[in-house]
């Protein structure tokens, strides 16, 4: 059996391994379990890849992502490797087919999803071959707590009972402390080796603005930053319902955006078209559900956004990890307003579970909220959360464009008192934040006039701050947990938390919302930033030879050839076959595919 250098080498055209790659790849090899938790783009499955190829016998490898696994089999496929997958897409005749191949010992990987492995047919099914290991990718799916929650992966502890000599590795790029305790113990895998990366992607820049015209926003956003090379980038948009799905990506294409709807509810034809277009096509944004996304190995999408707020600090971490898996500078950009906030604080109050669980959906959205509403380092909060400590970036809105913070505590007391009386003095009344605003504006309405509201001694005390300031200082105090939402309508109450305010004993300080600077739509950004001008033209010559390449043979062009790839490629200029797989992401398959061909493409751009 080759050793992983050869593997490396030959197999993925990689010269060494990244990271903690190495030593992860080593201890399967060596039979050990393993626990990797590897941001998305780090490299995760090079740590089963690998030893799948060296030790003896097939892969299993667990993915819950049934409509990706054609793509993530052809991939491996392109590189020479045996592998096939088991699911409910494929045809009897097909099933069958990839059966007798793994019986007679021809795959080095089979990928199945969670549900299936659990059946007892397929588990004496497995029984039949030889294991090579066990590969469990999304592990997080396992934890109850987290955000993405699947329960067909409990049945996966199983599998050390089942198979105790056979190695298993578990690998997830989304785990705080707590889900990564609970994927260890629930996956029984107390004895395994751990391996903790940097959550870092320093190529990503975040950005959370103050959400106005959410729509409007979006577009302008896709419109600045959403170009490459001065053609329109992949993207995708993530929101909360199918519905704002729909109608984001009709008003998108209304505004000449490709954009495509992605989201359960949707015919599975419709949904894999969606898919397979994302992946085989330039500039396409999908404006989705979080159902889309999760392993999507897609390496150059330049650019995630968000119109809602997601419900966790995980799964937005999970999201936005989606852009700029290839290293290249990358935007996660979210809207955020009193709205979600209102939104997230009733769906957790109506939620199914016990008051524990509720309790937890609490603290997850506390920690989002803490992000939306930092004025220092996002990356630093964000990588905090995972229990993981940074120097500010100088790449997230709030190091660029550092907001300013301001004493908020009379206009805080204005807005709690206003709460209090009319509570106090009018029957345990109870308003949203648009009526309360009125009365802090003195703004003379029938309702307001109706109810008597004007003789408030709070109503016209406001005037110092506009509409939108006030929906701020709301917005903020509900994501400090001072006032909260009650009920279907979004009626605000005190909390115990508004006491000490209301006295004096507590200061409250607030954010100053910024609004983004402006941006040239000139300034486009390039899929190859390090690229001197001479060699760029080479680089595109190279892509649009890829392109063609992919579209003729079905694929998607990364499976062909990386971006990084054709970068070197533009660089080095190899003129044989020697030179050729000396270029990163080259190896013995891609080298008898494509190496005549890369080789005439820089000849002919040579000479031209």
């Amino acid at each position: 059996m080759p050793d992983q250098y050869q593997v490396l080498r030959d197999v993925f055209g990689y010269s060494e391994f990244r990271g903690d790659q190495e030593q992860i790849v080593s201890h399967v090899i060596g039979g050990g379990d393993a626990v990797v938790l590897m941001p998305t783009g780090g490299g995760k499955s090079l740590c089963y890849q690998v030893p799948a190829l060296v030790r003896e016998g097939c892969a299993v490898v667990v993915s819950p992502l049934i409509a990706l696994m054609a793509d993530q089999v052809g991939a491996l496929r392109q590189l020479g490797v045996r592998a096939a997958y088991l699911n409910s897409t494929q045809l009897p005749e097909e099933r069958a087919e990839v059966e007798r191949a793994f019986l007679a010992g021809e795959l080095d990987l089979i990928y199945v999803a969670p549900e299936r492995l659990s059946q007892r047919g397929t588990r004496e099914f497995l029984a039949r071959g030889t294991l090579s290991l066990i590969a469990i990718d999304e592990a997080h799916c396992v934890s109850q707590w987290g955000h993405d929650f699947r329960p067909d992966y409990l049945a996966l502890g199983e599998l050390a009972d089942i198979w105790p000599d056979v190695p298993r590795i578990a690998l997830t790029a989304t785990a705080t402390r707590r889900t990564h305790e609970e994927l260890t113990a629930r996956l029984h895998l107390e004895g395994a080796r751990h391996f903790v990366s940097s959550f870092d992607r320093p190529n990503i820049t975040y950005r959370i603005e103050p959400k106005a015209q959410a729509n409007r926003q979006l577009l302008e956003f896709i419109r600045t930053e959403g170009v490459v090379d001065g053609e329109p980038a992949t993207g995708i948009v993530y929101a909360l319902s199918r519905n704002s799905v729909e109608k984001i990506a009709e008003f998108l294409r209304a505004n000449d955006v490709d954009a495509l709807p992605y989201h359960a509810g949707l015919d599975r034809r419709v949904r894999e078209d969606t898919l397979h277009r994302f992946l085989r096509e330039d500039g396409i944004v999908v404006v989705a559900t979080i159902a889309f996304g999760m392993g999507i190995d897609k390496p150059d999408v330049r650019f995630v956004a968000h119109v809602d707020l997601p419900k966790s600090i995980e799964g937005y971490y999970q999201e936005t990890g989606r852009a700029g898996r290839d290293g290249l500078p990358s935007v996660a950009w979210m809207a955020y307003g009193l709205a979600d906030v209102m939104n997230q604080r009733r769906l957790i109050d109506q939620s199914d579970g016990d008051a524990a669980r509720r309790r937890v959906q609490s603290q997850l959205l506390d920690a989002m909220l803490a992000l939306c509403e930092t004025a220092t380092c996002r990356r630093q909060q964000l990588l905090g959360y995972f229990d993981q400590r940074i120097e500010p970036c100088g790449n997230c809105d709030t190091c660029l464009n550092p907001p300013k913070t301001w004493d908020g505590t009379v206009p805080a007391q204005k807005l709690l008192s206003t709460i209090f009386r009319l509570d106090r003095d009018f029957n345990r009344s109870a308003y949203g934040a648009g009526h309360l605003i009125d009365i802090l504006l003195g703004v003379d309405n029938a309702r307001i006039q109706q109810q008597g509201h004007d003789r408030l001694t709070t109503y016209g005390i406001g005037t110092e701050l506009d509409a939108s300031g006030w929906r701020s200082v709301v917005r903020q105090l509900v994501a400090l947990g001072i006032i909260a939402p009650q009920g279907d309508y979004g009626v605000l109450r005190l909390t115990e938390k508004a006491a000490p305010v209301l006295r004096g004993e507590t200061t409250v300080m607030l954010r100053e919302d910024t609004k983004a600077p402006a941006r040239s739509r000139k300034a486009a950004r390039s899929s190859a930033p390090d690229l001197p001008d001479a060699d760029r033209g080479l680089f595109e010559a190279l892509r649009r030879w890829r392109s063609s390449v992919a579209k003729d043979a079905g694929l998607p062009a990364y499976t062909v050839l990386g971006n990084k790839t054709l970068e070197e490629l533009a660089r080095a200029k190899p003129s044989n076959h020697e030179e050729l797989l000396a270029i990163s992401g080259i190896g013995q398959s891609k080298l008898e595919k494509y190496g005549d061909q890369v080789l005439e493409v820089l000849v002919d751009f040579e000479s031209a």
